[in-house]
């Protein structure tokens, strides 16, 4: 669970209940909302959420059928997940909020932004997954088991009985249908100020030169940052760099590497917009 002043409850969506952990309050600024990836609840975000929790206030849910949230009798796909997400924000009476979004928590933000750009303060991407760099299919459940080896094994006591929960058709499932998401296309047509930020020993994300030559097709407002040494739950294992990064782009601020956290963040393509308005 997370730390002090932290509080945790049910909302109800569409008649079904809806798990969100939300930190202290902090007014004057779009809440911050992190959107977790597939088969895992919201758990393994705190880390990133809880640094960043001085800063507006977080809020991390678990999305219909994961985590302490309630099935919604099938596994929603994405933009159903991303309609469910703006039901939660309607429920919490959120108007408008930045998305911190991991995994397939990024293609959900994206829907979210371009369904309602006028919700979205800002989108943060931290590994977002989708695209043609995840297919074929068998490419991305290859790349996905690279992975599993590379992050923190302290990731497994927190995503292991969440993926056993979901149960691994439905993972399967859901994760054909994420790597068939045209992540790439939805970024570059992203209406809302957007930070990317991928780690460098990421099986599922291009290598950063190939990420720096497609951001050149990007709207100013779009910027990309590598994390080296990060792999794809950057959230959990690298949350003080993450929050970093995030906060100097929220701030408007270079961005910079935090020399007192493990990796080291460079900016691949500086962005020629701002950060959110708050």
């Amino acid at each position: 669970m997370a730390g002090e002043g932290w509080s945790s409850r049910h909302v109800v969506v569409e008649g079904r209940e809806v798990f969100v952990r939300t930190g202290p309050v902090v007014p004057g600024a779009p809440p911050l909302v992190h959107v977790h990836g597939f088969a895992i609840s919201g758990t393994y975000l705190l880390p990133t959420a809880e640094r960043l929790a001085h800063r507006a206030t977080a809020v991390v849910p678990d999305l219909p059928g994961y985590g302490r949230s309630e099935e919604w009798g099938h596994p929603l796909g994405i933009p159903a997940l991303a309609w469910a997400l703006r039901s939660t924000l309607d429920a919490l009476e959120l108007d408008r909020v930045v998305l911190v979004g991991n995994s397939m928590g990024g293609p959900i933000s994206l829907e979210v932004a371009h369904a309602a750009p006028e919700r979205v303060a800002g989108v943060v991407l931290a590994s977002p997954a989708g695209g043609v760099h995840n297919q074929p299919f068998a490419r991305a459940v290859a790349q996905l088991a690279r992975d599993a080896v590379r992050e923190s094994p302290r990731m497994a006591r927190v995503a292991v009985p969440d993926y056993v929960r979901f149960g691994p058709i439905n993972a399967l499932q859901l994760f054909a249908e994420l790597a068939r998401f045209p992540s790439l296309e939805r970024v570059l047509r992203v209406p809302v100020p957007t930070l990317a930020v991928i780690g460098t020993q990421d099986p599922l994300m291009p290598p950063p030169w190939r990420v720096r030559e497609v951001g050149s097709l990007a709207p100013p407002h779009v910027t990309v940052v590598a994390i080296d040494g990060a792999a794809h739950a950057m959230n959990f294992s690298h949350p003080g760099e993450l929050a970093h990064v995030i906060g100097c782009w929220l701030d408007g601020r270079p961005i910079t590497d935090d020399p007192d956290e493990p990796g080291t963040a460079r900016v691949l393509q500086v962005a020629r917009g701002a950060g959110p308005v708050a």
